[in-house]
């Protein structure tokens, strides 16, 4: 049984980013830049903002943050989006989810400029790649693909069940799969979907992506298939300093040794979130400063 350590592979994505900026810094004088904004003080998207910020700064990215109060109107928030889609000096925006209640989410991502939706959530990009077009990708699906393809994992001919449907994971996971090139016959299971267990255990590649502490259990593979855990998620454990542990959306301990390969949580999956964020954000940037330089 192999485990398939995220951790490694971002390693090897900041190496190649580290070089492509280094060498996009000295052909335009500006670094590739990422525009952050947050609306409000949810611990959890300030965790994920920072992580992001750091990631920039290591890679020599430049970096915005715009933290606005949790009260902010529609208007206000948009204006700032119209503002930094007209910079030339940003080349990705990205607005944390989720946002306070007031606020429309579809007509945030709407607004950002296609060109620079680092997220790959703009509807626009979403329909590039449901039909096999240049665009941006969600991170984490993308993120997942890179995690195959350097361990040398194959989804062609191969069948592919994956549990969520999410516009973040599940869906982009299933268009990216079911592309010529990756050739994988992809099966979307949901809280709706009957007789689970007999459609999972069918699955050579095992995508978790539920938001269920611990749901996929040994009974719901088969063996020798690849398990991709994509949950994060925390559960109380008073036997940790800070009172919780987390884990995946697959018991681990109890489905590992029926596995070919897995991902473990965490090490696995969410960390190649944030690189792929970077890398999305590379690309971004080279196209935009091509087209300025046309």
């Amino acid at each position: 049984m192999q485990i398939l350590t995220g951790k490694e592979v971002a390693e090897k994505v900041y190496e190649s980013l580290q070089s492509d900026c280094n060498v996009f810094v000295e052909k335009y004088g500006f670094p590739p830049t990422l525009a952050v904004i947050l609306v409000g003080s949810d611990p959890a998207s300030q965790s994920y903002v920072q992580g992001k910020k750091q990631a920039c700064l290591s890679l020599g990215f430049g970096h915005r943050d715009y933290h606005l109060p949790s009260d902010t109107s529609q208007e206000a928030l948009l204006e700032l989006i119209h503002t930094l889609n007209e910079d030339s000096s940003v080349h990705g925006i990205l607005v944390q989810m989720p946002l306070p209640a007031h606020l429309d989410a579809d007509l945030v991502i709407q607004t950002i400029r296609v060109e620079k939706d680092v997220d790959g959530f703009h509807p626009q990009n979403v329909g590039n790649l449901l039909i096999g077009k240049p665009g941006f990708v969600s991170c984490t699906p993308l993120g997942v693909l890179q995690i195959l393809d350097y361990y040398g994992i194959s989804c062609s001919s191969k069948h592919v069940v994956i549990l969520g449907r999410s516009n973040i994971v599940g869906k982009p996971m299933a268009s990216l799969l079911m592309q010529k090139g990756r050739d994988a016959t992809v099966t979307i299971c949901h809280s709706k979907t009957e007789k689970l267990q007999q459609i999972t255990k069918q699955a050579d590649i095992l995508i978790a992506a539920i938001g269920r502490p611990l749901y996929v259990t040994e009974a719901m593979v088969k063996e020798g298939c690849v398990v991709i855990d994509v949950g994060i998620n925390r559960i109380e454990d008073a036997s940790r300093k800070r009172g919780y542990r987390l884990v995946g959306d697959v018991d681990f301990e109890h489905v590992a040794p029926h596995c070919k390969a897995i991902t473990p949580v965490p090490g696995g999956v969410g960390v190649m979130t944030i690189a792929m964020l970077m890398k999305n954000t590379m690309q971004a940037a080279l196209q935009l400063a091509q087209k300025e330089t046309q």
